[in-house]
């Protein structure tokens, strides 16, 4: 759990929730609950789970009248940097469990409880209001109005919204409303293309067309993007809170649902609270927030506000927050599922947010299945039919790769895979803009090896074909990677496919060779100068650097605009999940008894645990800056980084 309490930091203010439904959308906002970002809405929809995403409602301005004072409840930032109406004086605390909740200090008597959940199951997201007794009376004694306007976009998650003619304010009501009765719905369409709005009440809703204008979101102009937005609001809903609580569904697309708001509220709430209740941990939770559906089966988010499921994060992802996790039946509906999607011997790197073509453009999103059918299959719990499909599987990506693929992907004469055309990025450091290539890495380089090598030995166990093979590629990677004056890895070796050339940037992706993998490549002293090298040059209390800061090409600060923020992405930028292969090394070269692990949670652990508590609450963020203090950036909320922490604490339990 996370608690914030008075008085705040105010930094902490813009600390991020994230509510994820099990499609591919989710609400999100702030602690303070204004929006710093274009992704924080309170109801955004996967039209085409998990793609298609739209954003519906923004979020709402909520206030209580009472004694004559207006008493608000939300904050909102307008450009230039106007903040209307302050919350921060009267907000005395924000917590995450089991659900984003706020205390307000109204008067000197009245604290005010306010409360937000998605439902996995359904989307919906349910609003709760309500106001606690004052130690002097009984709140039914005393005139507290909720008001609560909403403001409406329906929008592409990716793009703004402003004023324009075509937005359409009608409101429909069901039969129930006409009639005067509380507990009735009223929806909005504001455009043709999108899904319909519902919101079910136990409240009286007031039409009154309008627009709030210029709200600013500053973390997208801190990204250098277009930061300015107007929305629309369509009428007021009143609620009296000292009769009962408030309470408001959201929901998108066809209505479905006649119960009143306040019995389906319980409902979902129930239900919802019950699920929660049942993970293991609070990582194990928000690890959750990350399965979602795609087609008929299942898919993992790569991260939340802005990517949907990606080859590569799914299989990296799926070991911490699957397989260590006990969701093999999950992880064993998504292995199938893109099982059936190979082509010459690749996986796709992501699916399109609209469309059907995936993107074949990734050396290693194949490679890291393999990984991950490894770890399924070794926990036993696979019938013969899904272990025959998955091997299969295996076979036609080592077939592929063997015989050469889309982008030059293709074993060597010594056994090594090659890979790489100019103008394509095809490792995990894929930043590009425009044409620039940040780090093509077009050759052999270091982690791929790590990963072909390890998939040959996987393969080899069912299939002895692969064994030479893989003894061959193993005898070279020694012989051609290990670099004779520090002892430790090149990055690359045949750089642009010209033999005999290397790479000694020193980058994190040696460590693949010692850890993160379950065959290591090396022992002994070379494995601890692969592991000394990293530690002192790379580790930072968030995970690794990307490139030492001796480096001339080092960036130590991750902002800016997209050419500024891409340029250092793996440039020295900061990614916790690299914590994960390198505590594996860490252990691998030193004595793995209790004493070292309690060692290695202390040092390597600690840090991304109190992360937790900081920028996207409850999870890990996707990077860091690489020069102190590390201040987290990318997503606040990214999978495979949330998966390697909660591998590794599993990897260290039994110290």
């Amino acid at each position: 759990m996370t608690r914030i309490e008075h008085p705040f930091d105010p930094a902490r203010l813009e600390d991020e929730w994230l509510e994820a439904d099990g499609f591919g959308g989710f609400a999100s906002g702030t602690a303070g609950t204004s929006r710093t970002r274009r992704y924080h809405a309170l109801l955004l929809s996967a039209t085409r789970p998990p793609g298609g995403r739209v954003v519906l409602v923004n979020g709402i301005e909520a206030w209580v009248e009472a004694n004559g004072q207006r008493y608000p409840l939300t904050m909102q930032r307008y450009v230039p940097d106007v903040v209307y109406p302050d919350i921060s004086a009267s907000l005395l605390e924000f917590d995450t469990t089991p659900w984003p909740t706020w205390r307000f200090q109204l008067d000197d008597n009245t604290v005010l409880t306010a409360e937000l959940f998605v439902a996995k199951a359904t989307g919906e997201t349910v609003l709760r209001w309500h106001v606690a007794r004052g130690s002097s009376g009984d709140v039914a004694s005393r005139a507290y109005t909720l008001k609560v306007r909403p403001l409406l976009s329906g929008r592409d998650y990716h793009a703004l919204h402003h004023e324009n003619h075509a937005f359409n304010f009608d409101a429909t009501f069901d039969a129930g409303h006409a009639n005067g009765d509380e507990n009735a719905q009223v929806s909005w369409q504001p455009y043709g293309d999108v899904p319909r709005i519902h919101a079910a009440t136990n409240g009286q809703y007031t039409h009154a067309p309008d627009w709030f204008r210029n709200f600013c979101y500053v973390r997208e102009r801190e990204r250098g993007l277009d930061f300015s937005e107007d929305l629309a609001t369509p009428g007021v809903f009143s609620f009296d809170l000292a009769k009962r609580e408030a309470l408001m569904i959201l929901s998108a697309g066809p209505s479905t649902h006649t119960t009143p708001a306040v019995e389906r509220a319980r409902f979902l709430a129930d239900t919802e609270y019950t699920r929660r209740t049942t993970f293991a941990s609070r990582l194990h939770r928000s690890a959750d927030a990350y399965l979602v559906a795609r087609d008929q089966g299942r898919t993992l988010v790569a991260g939340f506000p802005w990517f949907t499921d990606w080859g590569r994060d799914t299989f990296i992802a799926m070991r911490g927050l699957l397989l260590a996790s006990g969701r093999h039946e999950a992880a064993e509906a998504i292995l199938l599922e893109w099982s059936t999607t190979i082509s010459e011997g690749m996986l796709p790197n992501r699916f399109p947010d609209y469309g059907d073509t995936p993107e074949y453009n990734s050396v290693d999103a194949s490679l890291w299945f393999v990984i991950a059918v490894h770890d399924y299959l070794a926990a036993e719990h696979a019938s013969d039919a899904t272990r025959t499909r998955l091997q299969q599987a295996v076979e036609a990506i080592l077939s592929g790769y063997s015989q050469g693929t889309r982008f030059g992907i293709r074993a060597d004469d010594d056994g090594l895979l090659s890979a790489g055309v100019p103008g394509v990025q095809l490792t995990w450091m894929d930043a590009k803009v425009g044409d620039w290539v940040v780090t093509p890495r077009i050759g052999k380089p270091v982690e791929i090896q790590a990963l072909w090598i390890n998939a040959l030995r996987i393969a080899a166990a069912w299939n002895p074909q692969w064994q030479e093979v893989g003894e061959r590629a193993s005898n070279a990677f020694v012989a051609r990677f290990v670099d004779p004056q520090s002892g430790a890895l090149f990055d690359n070796v045949d750089v642009d496919h010209v033999p005999g050339t290397v790479d000694r940037s020193i980058r994190p992706n040696q460590i693949f060779a010692v850890g993160g993998l379950p065959f290591p490549l090396l022992n002994g002293a070379a494995a601890r100068a692969v592991v000394e090298q990293v530690e002192t040059h790379l580790l930072t209390p968030l995970g690794l650097r990307t490139l030492a800061p001796s480096d001339p090409a080092y960036r130590g600060r991750y902002g800016g605009g997209q050419v500024e923020r891409d340029g250092a992405y793996h440039q020295g930028t900061v990614w916790p999940w690299l914590i994960g292969p390198f505590v594996e090394a860490w252990l691998r070269v030193h004595q793995p008894d209790a004493g070292a692990r309690a060692q290695a949670r202390t040092r390597f652990l600690a840090p991304l645990v109190e992360h937790l508590d900081h920028a996207g609450l409850d999870h890990v963020s996707e990077v860091a800056d690489g020069d102190a203090p590390h201040t987290p950036g990318g997503t606040p909320f990214q999978a495979w980084s949330l998966g390697e922490l909660l591998r590794v604490k599993r990897m260290l339990a039994n110290a």
